[in-house]
């Protein structure tokens, strides 16, 4: 087979027909966990299918950013490059969504929406996660753009500008103090949040972080530029970025009849599916991966923790083939013995 300048093969694998005697691992999701981790499975000369519904979270971005040698990158392209790379070393993908996953045997079998079947030995979940936005006109529309939720991932876009922080949730005044650090003039819109505590007011003020009163009743956009919020008492309060931190869910519904639902997590930001540091979850076979998991994760961390995850699930995987050929080896000891 022919091969590239840095020797990658060129041949690009497609799928036409799912693999009739399955996959050693299905991957769920095909972000930056999903690709990378499926890129470390095709690397590891395992046979891999990875299956995505096509609704990346970040969708809405112009750039990701912090990622080391791709700052910038749209999304869609940062996911076409994963994508190839993943087929050149022979993995599969498959636009499509799951319907269920139950155990079969030792293994797992995902449906999928359209009823097809797969067979897999293991399974890598990078399903990610649902924003849910703050029920209020207007601000759906500009998620992604001058509405935001990440100083890592936005901070530098809007730096210097007139910046409000909409209390929607336990952290937000931990992310009023961090656009302070990309801006000095932030508000922070205390809305429907309970009061401030003594400290969190004293922090807010030593940091110039001014709190405004009142419920917020809307978003203001002119010329598709937003301009500021209107309280519920008529008011306008002027602003040019509004900062809001969704309730963030993760995408595992289909895990439910393996006994793996989603969780509160612990920071009270939404939920997620618990694993142990390689993405190991309480379900023997299973791990996760990126923001299904760690809601906190931005692309590097998300696509690192896939490779992590893939690690783990290879080393699984040799584990018991090992375990399998002793077994083999010793019965055919054993079988010899009682010819003699």
């Amino acid at each position: 087979m022919a091969t590239t300048a840095a020797g990658l093969p060129r041949e690009v694998v497609r799928v036409t027909e799912l693999r009739e005697d399955g996959y050693e691992v299905v991957v769920i999701g095909g972000g930056a966990a999903g690709l990378s981790g499926a890129l470390m499975l095709a690397r590891a000369r395992r046979s891999v299918l990875v299956i995505d519904g096509g609704s990346p979270r970040n969708a809405p971005a112009e750039g990701v950013h912090g990622l080391l040698a791709r700052d910038g990158m749209p999304p869609a392209e940062l996911l076409a490059r994963g994508r190839d790379e993943v087929r050149r070393y022979g993995g599969h993908l498959l636009d499509g969504q799951v319907d269920t996953v139950t155990r079969d045997g030792e293994g797992f079998v995902v449906a999928l929406a359209d009823g097809r079947p797969v067979r897999a030995a293991r399974l890598l979940v990078a399903t990610g996660l649902v924003d849910e936005l703050p029920e209020l006109p207007g601000l759906g529309e500009r998620w992604g753009r001058d509405v935001l939720h990440c100083p890592y991932c936005h901070g530098w876009e809007v730096r210097d500008r007139p910046i409000g922080v909409l209390a929607t949730g336990p952290l937000a005044v931990h992310q009023a103090l961090m656009f302070r650090q990309w801006s000095d003039d932030v508000l922070f819109l205390r809305h429907t949040a309970p009061p401030l505590t003594d400290e969190q007011a004293e922090q807010l003020a030593a940091r110039g972080v001014h709190v405004v009163e009142g419920e917020v009743a809307s978003v203001e956009v002119v010329a598709d530029r937003l301009v500021g919020v209107r309280l519920r008492d008529g008011r306008l309060v002027a602003r040019e970025v509004l900062a809001a931190g969704p309730r963030m869910v993760a995408r595992a519904g289909f895990l439910a009849a393996l006994g793996l639902p989603a969780v509160a997590h612990p920071a009270g930001v939404g939920e997620h599916v618990p694993a142990d540091p390689t993405g190991r979850t309480a379900v023997p076979g299973v791990w996760v991966a990126g923001n299904v998991t760690d809601p906190a994760a931005q692309v590097g961390a998300a696509a690192a923790a896939g490779a992590t995850a893939a690690a783990a699930i290879n080393g699984d995987l040799v584990a018991e083939e090992t375990r399998r050929a002793v077994e083999a080896a010793r019965s055919t000891t054993r079988r010899g013995g009682i010819h003699e």
